[in-house]
């Protein structure tokens, strides 16, 4: 059945009270093709579903809900409806889903759990934001090194049902310490009787608790890791984090990165918003400020014209080029801080190599500006003649080199002072750009045209 007819198709069974033939459409259908035809639903149709599926299918259609409809669902749901849902959830999707329930429900619910799981969702919920620890589940398959690949399998056959993953098994020492893995693919090729410790790769790579949530997603990504372990201080196997919650991760990365990069908001939960459901006045607050300070910064532009009256009144055809050489400058700032803003993400380059690529970029810029200056020298001359011509070239090769050094830099000097460098984003480089292109003209155009200027001045 196609994914538009899903929630039709639900209402039609909860309208007519049809309880088996619900459940039995539901749980043919995928977990989060549900989550999303549930968008659409009213808060009353989200409880009668929710409430008469099994607790295990339920979670796995919570997980796959945005936080914003997962708030509407907990709100719907009792306690104990809901107590045994989070019981059948994986370890990081419920610390999820816990975070976001308020502190006198959520203490209600967490003694409604069993000791161990409640213990665990504290445990994993004390991690700071941003961390591998923040991220991680506790649901991973650990093995000694001593026992054999049957006896490894039968143990993975019982567990498997309550781990996220079990195609990476992690060997553990008697003080929990990592110090092997070993795949599923590897088990079922080796002899039963061979001892793990003959087969385990030795030293995995793994991610600190304490480590950012980017860092471990670009070690995923680089070893191309369905999973990856996650230590303590002390080397202590404490969880894992698996390829999709790094997929979440590198999301909400990038909306973040876009965001601030197109200076809309610098707050994290206005970086979550979703645009959809947005109100007016939530999209208000998450777009003006950056662009109230943005109007200040341009009346330094304006200051700069201002300055150049004499120099303009004398040559009235400098101002039809001024928008074209100032836009310019602004447009190589923003594909230079792009460029670097994705490398810095991504980890391509680093601090150190700001001097390396600061030489590249002031040859490429050059090439750049005398290619544009070339262009729009003819525009020059055929509309104000050779003098402006030349004036218009020269600032075409320094606001375009201006600018890319701006965009290029920027963002090295905000990670230098421990700040995202998305936060260079283009209307702030497009504003310095402006600044300095305005002031880089109209000097040219004093300098190169004193003469025209002093015998307009004189007549």
């Amino acid at each position: 059945m196609k994914k538009l007819h899903i929630f039709p198709t639900i209402q039609t069974f909860i309208s007519s009270n049809n309880e088996r033939e619900l459940v039995r459409f539901c749980t043919r259908q995928h977990p989060a093709d549900l989550a999303a035809a549930l968008e659409e639903a009213l808060a009353q149709d989200i409880h009668f579903l929710m409430a008469r599926l099994d607790p295990g299918t339920a979670s796995k259609i919570l997980s796959h809900m945005t936080a914003e409809l997962q708030s509407k669902v907990v709100i719907v749901l009792s306690d104990e409806i809901l107590s045994a849902i989070i019981q059948a959830m994986y370890a990081d999707d419920r610390v999820d889903l816990i975070r976001n329930i308020p502190d006198i429900r959520k203490d209600r619910l967490l003694h409604m759990l069993a000791k161990a799981e409640r213990q665990d969702i504290l445990k994993l919920e004390s991690y700071a934001e941003g961390t591998a620890g923040a991220i991680m589940t506790s649901d991973y398959a650990a093995l000694p090194a001593d026992i054999t690949v049957r006896e490894a399998l039968e143990k993975l056959r019982l567990e498997a049902p309550d781990k996220e993953t079990i195609y990476y098994a992690y060997i553990i020492n008697k003080n929990r310490s990592l110090i092997g893995s070993v795949s599923l693919r590897e088990l079922i090729l080796a002899r039963p009787e061979t001892k793990l410790q003959d087969i385990m790769q030795l030293d995995p790579i793994r991610a600190k608790v304490e480590e950012d949530q980017e860092e471990v997603a670009r070690k995923i990504l680089k070893y191309d890791l369905l999973a990856i372990p996650v230590t303590n201080g002390n080397e202590v196997l404490v969880g894992i984090i698996t390829h999709d919650d790094v997929a979440d991760v590198l999301q909400e990365e990038a909306t973040e990165d876009f965001h601030r990069f197109g200076a809309m908001s610098h707050k994290v939960s206005d970086l979550n918003l979703n645009i959809r459901d947005a109100g007016f006045f939530s999209m208000l607050r998450k777009r003006l400020p950056w662009l109230l300070v943005l109007v200040f910064m341009n009346i330094f532009s304006g200051a700069g014209i201002a300055a150049f009256e004499d120099t303009i009144a004398a040559v009235v055809a400098l101002v039809f080029f001024l928008p074209l050489l100032i836009d310019s400058g602004g447009n190589a700032g923003s594909q230079s801080a792009t460029l670097m803003v994705r490398a810095l993400a991504v980890g391509d380059v680093k601090l150190g190599d700001w001097l390396k690529l600061l030489k590249k970029e002031v040859g490429v810029a050059i090439g750049i500006g005398l290619c544009m200056g070339l262009a729009v020298s003819m525009i020059g001359i055929f509309r104000a003649g050779p003098d402006v011509a030349v004036v218009v070239a020269m600032t075409m090769v320094l606001t375009v080199l201006f600018g890319s050094l701006v965009g290029m830099s920027l963002p090295f000097l905000l990670t230098r002072f421990g700040l995202d460098p998305a936060t260079a984003s283009a209307p702030l480089i497009t504003s310095i750009a402006d600044i300095g292109g305005v002031l880089i003209y109209f000097s040219i155009a004093s300098w190169y045209l004193r003469d025209i200027i002093a015998a307009a001045g004189a007549a």
